[in-house]
This record gives structure tokens, sequence and C-alpha cells, in this order.
């Protein structure tokens, strides 16, 4: 009988291996370390050397997560204060798992089965939950990206190609394996131990030697629970650990898990060009939103032009994927326009309005430049379909994130246009607005690059209008008891004031109804007749 390990070998063979590595977000400068190798060997606190049992029995188990507790290998510590803390707050907030578990569905089986494949601690597939809540988008303020959230230049120091059309941060297979081999490479730079790999994916294997080496020289264990490490990577590895505690024993905990069947989720199917995401869900028999949730490596409508040429589709709906692609003509993969220059059109305007890139523009029409001439025509691929249908493209969940922001507030929107010399500092002091809070506005994060021309949304409190000493006199706050029949603007016509002030002062939605009793405070003009 075949073990479960050469199964899985089976079930992963194909995939292609990317090699990177994956930091946290609030560790930026102890990421630009990786690369001191040089390491104190280790005297004490091996938690695990690496190796399973070959003798150990396979057990075929129908859920996830049971197959999860029979392949764990850490020793958790649940004795330490640190795991005991994080235990705690985990076993008050069962829901948090509820959304870990939706999140997690259509990755877990593929993240868990490659670590088993690896014969590396299954726990590692539980980092994301510490890392991302299992959020493929993802994005921190320290620009951290995907469910293993690295940051630009440790996913393009270890090939993750970060672009307009595709960000490998956040591609599932790339970024899984990325942080796999990231973290095999720290588990043997610290001697086996697993505690100081985690720590050193979270704080910088520089900042690990070095804590080494400060505890060696006063004589301390140079273990995990022994060094003085920063706050964040202090808690990190107990999350960590907490977590598996709780999913080894859900029901010495009452933690209800909902079960993810052990069978494969998804298949990779190789498009070997460019296509459009809602063609490709058509072709497929799913949603567009479904496909994307599968390929959030993908920023756009369509597939980069460059690769990776694949498209994870449901395992179910693979050959019907593969079957429509052999008969679809390369000519109709994405949509073409025809685009007529007019006078004052630059590549940089026409690739905007196109939601494509100058570099594709230029490689489709042979253009070596940036000179293009009012009356020619440029060929240039489109979306098929209406924005609407590529609900988590990146510039769609941008939209999403203003409508949410919309309904949540009610400050006013503006827009600001990227100018030489501006910096995200210097944009928040103008407009009086936090840095990280003007950023996040704008699904990006505080150290990302403005470019010139770019627009920014900017949420601001309403101007007030400054009052003469005369009208503070005759502006009075009136409290009114909402009566059977009245409505906003009914009150607003009774006290000369606007639907919109009163929205504003009493915090209201306009898609909420009044209800009889309700008690709304205005601010009322007391020289005006009141109907």
């Amino acid at each position: 009988m075949l073990s479960y390990k050469s199964v899985l070998l089976g079930v992963l063979a194909g995939v292609v291996l990317t090699g990177c590595q994956t930091v946290s977000e609030k560790t930026q400068t102890a990421q630009r370390e990786i690369n001191n190798t040089e390491t104190p060997s280790l005297s004490q606190g091996h938690s695990l050397t690496g190796n399973k049992s070959t003798q150990k029995t396979k057990v075929n188990h129908s859920d996830l997560w049971q197959l999860t507790r029979s392949e764990m290998q850490l020793a958790l510590h649940i004795d330490k204060p640190r795991v005991k803390s994080q235990l705690n707050w985990y076993k008050k907030h069962p829901q948090y798992f509820d959304r870990i578990v939706k999140r997690a569905t259509p990755y877990y089986y593929y993240i868990l089965n490659e670590a088993i494949r690896r014969d590396i601690p299954v726990e590692l597939a539980l980092l994301p939950i510490v890392e991302s809540a299992y959020d493929p988008f993802a994005y921190s303020h320290g620009r951290a990206a995907g469910p293993w959230q690295f940051i630009p230049s440790t996913g393009k120091h270890f090939g993750l190609r970060q672009d307009w059309w595709y960000d490998g941060r956040r591609d599932i297979i790339s970024s899984t394996q990325a942080a796999y081999n990231y973290l095999e490479q720290l588990q043997k730079r610290f001697d086996g131990d697993w505690l100081l790999a985690l720590a050193a994916y979270n704080a910088g294997g520089g900042n690990i030697s070095k804590a080494i080496k400060r505890n060696r020289r006063k004589g301390l264990n140079t273990d995990y629970w022994s060094l003085d490490l920063p706050k964040e990577t202090m808690a990190y590895v107990p999350k960590l650990l907490a977590i598996s505690e709780l999913i080894k024993h859900s029901d010495r905990y009452n933690l209800q898990l909902k079960e993810i069947p052990n069978e494969v989720h998804f298949a990779v199917v190789d498009t070997h060009s460019q296509i459009d995401m809602a063609q490709a869900a058509s072709l497929a028999g799913i949603s567009t939103k479904e496909l994307y949730l599968l390929n959030p490596g993908f920023n756009r409508w369509a597939t980069s032009p460059s690769g990776p040429h694949r498209l994870l589709v449901p395992h179910a709906n693979a050959t019907q994927l593969r079957q429509a692609l052999v008969d679809l003509p390369d000519s109709e993969r994405v949509k073409w326009a025809r685009y007529k220059i007019k006078s004052g059109d630059s590549l940089i305007s026409i690739a905007k309005k196109h939601e494509t890139t100058v570099q594709l523009i230029r490689s489709t029409n042979n253009i070596s430049g940036n000179n293009i001439r009012a009356g020619s025509t440029l060929l240039i691929p489109t979306a098929s379909k209406r924005s609407n249908e590529y609900a988590l493209s990146q510039h769609q969940r941008h939209l999403e994130r203003q409508k949410s922001i919309s309904r949540k507030t009610n400050k006013q929107q503006s827009h600001h246009i990227v100018k030489s010399g501006d910096s995200f500092w210097s944009i928040a002091k103008k407009y009086r607005v936090g840095v990280r809070q003007l950023a996040r506005w704008n699904s990006m994060a505080p150290g990302d690059p403005l470019n010139i021309g770019k627009r920014l949304v900017i949420w601001t409190a309403p101007q007030q209008k400054m009052l003469s000493e005369a009208d503070r006199q005759i502006i009075r706050k009136v409290g009114y008891k909402v009566r059977n029949g009245d409505s906003l603007s009914r009150i607003a016509s009774k006290f000369n004031v606007n639907v919109s002030d009163i929205l504003r002062w009493n915090k209201l939605s306009k898609s909420r109804y009044l209800q009889p009793g309700q008690r709304l405070t205005l601010y009322v003009d007391v020289t005006r007749t009141i109907n």
C-alpha cells in the first residue's frame, strides 16, 4: 500500500517551486539583515530535530483538522505564561476561528499537504493565521502582502515578481513554497530549532543571532524563551503555539471547528498565454470572484502577459477549462479595442483610461518611444466585461474600500493629485490627517512610492461655517422628538435646515427609517419662522 507521503508526492507533482523569503510587517529593518549568515552554534533549547518517525502508521482522515492533529510535531509549551496569555485570548474569541476557517478552506489542503510532503511541522501551515488571518489580499502599513506577508524587497530577492499586472506575494502556490523554503533555511541556520526559526521569520535572522550573542556573553541560555526580543516577536511564536494547542485539543476547549474535507480543492490549469479573467471564469463554469480568490496574485482584469501562465480552478472544473482553452482561438483570449488618438493624448493617459500599461501598448503597436500622432489608431487589450465583473481586482477592491468608508463615516471625500515633491507626510500634514490613515484610505502603505499624477482619496471632516458673534446668538441647540408621520425632509423643512445637516448632527444613515419617539439634536436659527 502506498504511504500517505507517496500519495502526496503524486498529487503535488508538477507544481513549479519558487524560492523566496518572508517576514512580518513590523520588522523591515531586521529583514534587510537576512543575508547575515554568521550565527553562533546553539547549546540549549532545541525544540525539534525536524525528523518524524518512519514507523508512524498512516491513517486516512476525512477532515483536514483531524489530519493536522495527527501530524503535529512541535512541543506547544502551554505552561509558558506567554502561551497561556495568547491561549486565553483565542478561547474568548471562538468567532475568530469561524472567519479563519472560511477564508482558509480553499487553500488549506494544499498548504497543509505541502508541509507533510516536505516533512516539516504541520503547525507551520497555521502560520498564515498569525500573519494575515488567512486573507490572501491582506496588505499592511509595513508594505507586507499576501497570506504569508512578504515585504517587496524580500519577495523580489527571492524571486516573487511584483508588477502592475501581478504580485507573486499573493500567489497561493508561489508564496507558500517561498515561506516553507525560508523556514527550512532558518531551521538549518539555527541548528534545527524550529522556535528560533519562527522567531527569525518574524524578526529577521540577524536580530535573533544578535540576541543569542548577547545571552552567550552574559552566560545565559540561548533558547527562544530565554532571549530578549522585540515585543512583537515575544508574542509571535506563542500565538502560533496557542492556535496549535486549540486545534489539537479543540474538544477540551469546546472549540467547534467547521470541517474542511480532506480532498483536493483546486487544480492547476496551464493557460499558455494571457487571458481575460472574466472569460476564463466563464469557460471554467465558475464566478469571477471565485477565480480571483484562487488566483489573488493577479491584480487586473486579465492574467499577466509575462506570466505565470497558469490558473488555479476548483478541481471539478479543471477539465472543462482545459478543453475550452484548446478550442479558444488565440485572438479571443483578450478583447481588443481600437482607439483613435486625440490631440493631447499620451501613452500614459491612454494606458490609464484602458487599465493597461504603456509597455503593453508599445509592444502591441510596435512603438519604440513615447511619440504618438493624433488621428492614428492604437490596438489596445481591454476588459471584456464591465468593471464590476472583476470585483476582486486591485482597482475594484480600492473602490469597494471607499464605499465602505462612506457608509461608516460622516466625513467628506475629496481628492489630491500627487505633484512633484509630494510625500505621504506632506499631504497628510496639509489635510490634517494621519499618514497611516491616508495610506490606508488609498489601499497603500506609507512606504509605497507616490507617482506624480496619482489621484489620492482624502476623507476630512465637513468644513464648518465660521459664525459671527451675532450669528452665535441666534443659533440654538434644539431637541426634537420624532412623531408619527415625520420624515427627514419634513423635519428639515419645519426647522429650515438641510437633511444632510440632520444626518451629520445625529450620525444617522439616510437608509435608516426614523422611529416615533426617537430624539434628534438640531441647530436652529430661532429668528426664522418654524412651520
